[in-house]
């Protein structure tokens, strides 16, 4: 199983359409987040029938701005729970033991009203108590690392956003892949790259697809790369390649929670692990 999210920066250019048709017959996704689609709601519904989409839900667009669409396909049972204008919450598998959570999110664009959307997460983070995947254009850093070219950050407005996602319980999940995702260019010659887009889980998320890769897609009609997410559940052979240990499970501290639920599960193996 996987899924695609991506800010496709408007729906009404029709090599945006194309291109998105092309990522999605490559990739397959059973479900597609897209975030500024600047769409009415026929170009959507035929944006649904080009990728061959049974279901479709959106955010109306704000004037010739905004607007979120979530595709997906029969194959998963998926279930709308909440939307705003920032995201579009979702429940696969709703009330069976298998029930886990995922949000297509999208971070306010103006740095001013950017507490507007922290105030969603927080409410999201209350309302229900599942696993939870939570992907998309954040707008904002974790880290001055996270930005090439430009200004400087300011640290308050990433602490901001850092102390949401500790509320969360969310771990970045990383990535594959160039390391930013969203570029600018200036008539002057100088760039700015900035790691707008990822993948959060929280500790629950993590024991049931702990091998999950975020993939950076390349674009040619958006600023953002789209987010390919490749869902991988816990399966240890004796036979199979070795198990690759993530650094970023270290710095959460349900990390030893997720290793002791592994090697539970697994005490009857004798995996060899790589600590990448």
């Amino acid at each position: 199983m996987n899924f695609l999210f991506w800010n496709c920066r408007g729906l009404g250019n029709l090599r945006t359409g194309k291109e998105l048709e092309v990522v999605v017959r490559a990739k397959d996704p059973s479900a597609v987040f897209l975030a500024e689609t600047w769409a009415d709601e026929a170009r959507l519904k035929e944006i649904k029938r080009n990728l061959e989409f049974e279901n479709l839900f959106f955010v109306e667009r704000n004037n010739r701005g905004g607007g979120l669409a979530l595709y997906w396909r029969n194959s998963i049972d998926l279930n709308i729970e909440t939307f705003s204008k920032y995201h579009i919450d979702a429940i696969i598998n709703k009330g069976k033991a298998d029930a886990w959570r995922m949000t297509g999110f999208y971070g306010e664009p103006m740095t001013h009203k950017r507490t507007e959307a922290w105030s969603m997460l927080r409410q999201l983070s209350n309302r229900v108590n599942l696993p939870w995947l939570c992907a998309g254009d954040f707008n904002e850093l974790l880290q001055s690392s996270e930005k090439l070219g430009g200004n400087n950050r300011s640290q308050n407005q990433m602490q901001l956003f850092r102390d949401i996602v500790d509320e969360c319980g969310f771990v970045d999940l990383g990535y594959v892949g160039p390391q930013y995702t969203w570029q600018k260019h200036f008539t002057d010659g100088h760039s700015i790259w900035e790691r707008l887009d990822r993948g959060f889980a929280n500790n629950e998320w993590l024991l049931n697809f702990a091998g999950t890769k975020v993939h950076h897609l390349s674009s040619d009609t958006s600023d953002h790369r789209p987010l390919w997410i490749v869902l991988e559940g816990l399966e240890f052979h004796p036979t199979a390649k070795p198990f690759r240990f993530e650094e970023m499970w270290l710095s959460d501290p349900g990390c030893a929670e997720i290793v002791e639920a592994v090697w539970s599960n697994t005490h009857n193996y004798d995996p060899v692990v790589e600590v990448m």
